[in-house]
């Protein structure tokens, strides 16, 4: 034998809403209460639904003033899966200027994520050479499958490298439930 217990509304002691169901949409608690899940219970948000990485150690390296990629394998390909995911985007990749600066940026297929300038840097010498990185949380807003890239140029048109002496450069994207 089952039964069924049909409510709209369930209050405490006091009378207060706790939990409330209108057109298909359950509402807990209220602005600003603390919602807490039993052990071993999992909600539907905010977890990592997919994970891809590339990696390059190939040395890349330009005097062009736009972006390029050099060939560069650090992309990588997603398809999110709901409009609402967001994507986070790690890049780290050798960076060796030898003078003026170089900028380093991350694109959404044709989209560059940084238009202000990307990753900029420089060295009052002329002469840099580090692991630089690069963290972006993306809102993508499609369920078709997008690329992103890692792509770099020179400031003045002097040379700037990418994985110079073999340095392993990454790039891993992860979508993000909303």
């Amino acid at each position: 034998m089952s039964s069924i217990l049909k409510v709209d509304e369930i209050q405490d002691t006091s009378g207060n809403n706790i939990i409330n169901e209108n057109a298909n949409t359950i509402t807990i608690g209220k602005s600003g209460d603390t919602v807490n899940l039993a052990s071993g219970a999992t909600a539907g948000f905010g977890k990592v639904l997919q994970v891809v990485s590339a990696t390059d150690s190939t040395n890349r390296s330009t005097t062009s003033t736009s972006y390029v990629t050099g060939s560069s394998t650090l992309s990588v390909n997603i398809t999110p899966s709901s409009t609402s995911s967001k994507v986070l985007i790690y890049l780290s990749c050798m960076l060796y200027i030898p003078s003026s600066f170089g900028r380093l940026t991350i694109f959404r297929d044709s989209t560059d994520l940084a238009p202000v300038g990307g990753f900029a840097t420089t060295d009052g010498n002329a002469d840099y050479y580090a692991t630089s990185g690069i963290h972006f949380l993306d809102s993508p807003s499609t369920t078709s499958q997008i690329t992103y890239q890692m792509r770099f140029k020179s400031g003045a048109g002097t040379q700037t490298d990418i994985a110079n002496a073999s340095a392993l450069g990454s790039i891993t994207a992860f979508e993000v439930g909303a």
